[in-house]
């Protein structure tokens, strides 16, 4: 499993943040001082740190990066060590026999110097306190979706992107794929006209969502580092209903599925329609209704723990110039769908997962990641003579691209300063979940709700103590 240290728990978020930005000072020079933003020396291989790989995306991430002849994976960072954790890593451990292995991010960034970037691949809720000690330190990072597990939060990376100038992903991969160039062409030439509704959707959840947080305590896995597991959240016991695979249902550590497929879904949308900023959400919840006593018709349930089993959000935005009008998108998930276009053949489904836009002269519609876009109904397709492709085109991997960034060859696809604002959009919705069915005004560039003060507290992220971004 290669070379192992074990983490050291006393060392605080805190402590870190402030011992390491003095040490690198005469201890580490990063490459972008040494040569500029993806400075690379033509000896040199990137060599890649992974937090957060046993279980998910993680896996997939290596898998990618693993096959390019440039990147040198060096060193891995899990808190579950656990047989069970052991089992679900085996392949990659036989791929990397000497890739060191940690379970405390803190200690692999004081101890291992060699690290150029980091892919964070863990549980939203620590995905920002990971990326903001590996940029404080000069390194490049690969952050999965979403960016960040609050608004704040993923305007706080996009900032230390910038501050720290060093080159940025969000694991989008949709992002780099040839349907939303395809889109984006086809609606600068006007194939449906004047865009001005966009309807989203996405067959997730495909975990349970909806229930009050377990009562039992079962003892924590041989191997499973709870205490780090948790780290900036609240502390609760452990429970398999968290970890490891349904994490993303809790409000403490997940996005539920709206902050888990949206950064696919809306993904299209945002980039072809330059949307930027909402200026309102309205989030309506479809409740679990259970029995209460001395009543026919029951009780909602409060989803303080859990997200809703499902959720209608509907965002928008404002013009943004002559070809751009003001735009509405709603957003289902959970079973909800948008109505069945008109033009729609019959013998066709909408997909399990996908967009639609609707302008002016016609309607688009794609699959989940921006796949398979065609103007409907299919005649419509077949009628129109597509424009020539004239946006660049992404050369290999969502991951590929990200290191081809460091290396000085092209800027990222999902770079920061797009997939940070287009965060905080999504987890807007999320924000009017907790003031479901109210209309929520939002300026975007002060990064305020202005018409109900409470909706700000959501906003912002709130750490346990030792912990900090």
């Amino acid at each position: 499993m290669g070379k192992h240290d074990n983490s050291i728990n006393e060392v605080s978020r805190r402590q870190f943040v402030g011992t390491m930005a003095a040490a690198a000072g005469f201890m580490i020079v990063p490459r972008h001082v040494l040569g500029g933003t993806g400075y690379q020396s033509p000896s040199d291989r990137v060599n890649i740190a992974a937090v957060g790989y046993r279980h998910g995306m993680g896996t997939s991430n290596l898998n990618a990066l693993f096959k390019l002849p440039n990147v040198n994976i060096v060193s891995l960072c899990d808190v579950d060590d656990s047989e069970v954790a052991r089992k679900a890593s085996a392949k990659i451990h036989g791929l990397l026999p000497d890739a060191a292995f940690y379970k405390d991010f803190r200690v692999m960034f004081e101890r291992q110097k060699d690290i150029d970037g980091v892919v964070v691949a863990t549980p939203d809720h620590t995905h920002t306190v990971v990326a903001m000690a590996a940029m404080q330190l000069g390194k490049h990072v690969y952050v999965q979706k979403p960016l960040a597990h609050t608004v704040s939060e993923a305007r706080m990376l996009t900032e230390a992107a910038r501050r720290y100038n060093v080159v940025t992903q969000m694991g989008n991969q949709g992002h780099s794929g040839e349907g939303v160039r395809l889109i984006e062409e086809w609606i600068t030439d006007g194939a449906i006209g004047k865009v001005h509704e966009v309807h989203c959707w996405t067959n997730r959840p495909i975990w349970p969502q909806g229930m009050t947080r377990p009562a039992d305590t079962p003892p924590v896995p041989d191997g499973l580092d709870w205490d780090l597991w948790i780290g900036p959240a609240a502390m609760r016991p452990y429970h398999p209903a968290y970890h490891p695979t349904s994490w993303r249902a809790w409000w403490d550590f997940g996005t539920g599925a709206l902050g888990d497929m949206a950064c696919h879904v809306m993904d299209a949308a945002y980039q072809c329609l330059k949307l930027g900023y909402p200026t309102s959400v309205t989030t309506h919840l479809a409740y679990n209704v259970i029995p209460r006593e001395g009543s026919p018709w029951g009780s909602r349930v409060k989803y303080d723990d859990s997200f809703p089993p499902g959720t209608l959000a509907h965002f928008t935005f404002p013009e943004r110039g002559e070809n751009y009008p003001a735009v509405r998108l709603h957003w289902y998930d959970g079973g909800l769908m948008p109505e069945r276009p008109e033009e729609l053949e019959p013998e066709r489904r909408l997909p399990e997962s996908g967009t639609i836009f609707v302008g002016e002269k016609g309607k688009i519609m794609c699959e989940t990641y921006s796949g398979s876009p065609r103007l409907i109904p299919e005649t419509a397709m077949q009628a129109y003579t597509r424009p020539e492709k004239t946006l660049p085109r992404v050369e290999g991997s969502h991951e590929q691209n990200w290191i081809d960034g460091i290396t000085g060859k092209t800027k990222p696809t999902s770079n920061f300063d797009y997939s940070g604002p287009f965060t905080e959009t999504v987890l807007l919705g999320n924000v009017g979940m907790r003031f479901p069915s109210q209309k929520l005004l939002w300026d975007g560039e002060s990064m305020t709700m202005t018409n109900v003060a409470e909706a700000n507290d959501v906003i912002h992220h709130h750490y346990r103590e030792g912990w900090s971004a």
